[in-house]
């Protein structure tokens, strides 16, 4: 991590799709895409964030049900 403790990581929609569904999973909160960014992004870099405490803001639960539901089923948007 950089001095000063920032940082930008890309995610793929396949990760936030990922992430969205661990967060449905483990904690029951409904996630959109952008809500579901930085646990895809603290997923991503699980090796190198182990041992430390972090956290992660989870915004945005304005999702169509629909797309929801796809992405619950396995499946990754594409907008």
């Amino acid at each position: 991590m950089p001095q000063g403790g920032g940082w930008i990581v890309s995610v793929s929609d396949a990760e936030i799709a990922e992430a969205m569904r661990l967060l449905y999973r483990t904690t029951h909160n409904v996630a959109e895409g952008a809500g579901a960014a930085a646990l895809a992004a603290l997923m991503q870099e699980r090796a190198t964030m182990q041992g430390k405490a972090v956290a992660v803001i989870l915004s945005g639960g304005n999702i169509d049900t629909a797309w929801f539901k796809k992405v619950l089923a396995g499946g990754v948007l594409k907008v």
